[in-house]
């Protein structure tokens, strides 16, 4: 019993993996589109949303399962645990890539990105992707290590972000409802993005050492 309920747990962990890999496909996807205001590259963002969400409700009935049949605990409780607020994180994280998307596609053939701003995006753009990417590795491996490369790269988002911000309210897009409301969006799906990265992180290291925060 105890190597068949082992099985169960690499499952979810696998599963995990496979559904942060669709993620970081998708935000690459999502901010290469956003950034070239390539509208058919957005709508297969936007169609792929489905996938995500199917296998993150997949994985939730997985879980659920393995906590009335098996009841875990200590470290195998908290992975159970933090696999459904994980599953969760991923989905949402699948969600705003979409509307990253959907903003290109909103705009075209016009850039959703006002002028001023094109080099910023483009860097948060690629903070998401990096965070992604180790988001990725972090389910795969477990490593400690990566918990805090992906802090790091959040803070660097935050400040991006706060850029937006300052630029939005400080200048000439003022006078430009429109562009103050695409760069205050995608701004804050980007920077939510990696808040969400973080969450998952911070419930991989409640797995590793019990404590959360």
């Amino acid at each position: 019993m105890r190597e068949v309920f082992q099985q169960s747990l690499r499952e979810v962990q696998d599963r995990l993996v496979q559904i942060a890999e669709l993620v970081e496909s998708s935000i690459q996807s999502a901010t290469s589109a956003f950034g070239s205001s390539d509208v058919a590259l957005a709508e297969q963002v936007i169609d792929g949303g489905e996938e995500i969400e199917a296998l993150a409700s997949a994985l939730d009935e997985l879980t659920i399962d393995i906590l009335a049949r098996q009841q875990p605990v200590a470290s195998d409780l908290r992975l159970m645990v933090g696999a459904l607020r994980m599953s969760a994180s991923l989905e949402r994280m699948g969600d705003l890539a979409q509307h990253i998307a959907q903003l290109a596609r909103y705009r075209y053939p016009e850039s959703a990105i006002p002028e001023g701003l094109k080099k910023t995006f483009a860097r948060m753009g690629r903070l998401d992707v990096q965070m992604a990417e180790k988001l990725v590795t972090l389910l795969r491996t477990m490593d400690p290590s990566t918990i805090s490369e992906i802090r790091n790269l959040d803070d660097d988002l935050d400040e991006l972000h706060a850029k937006v911000f300052e630029k939005v309210l400080g200048d000439r897009l003022a006078d430009n409802p429109t562009a103050v409301v695409d760069a205050t969006l995608a701004s804050r799906y980007h920077e939510r993005f990696g808040d969400h990265a973080v969450n998952i992180a911070k419930y991989v290291q409640f797995f590793l050492s019990g404590q959360l925060d």
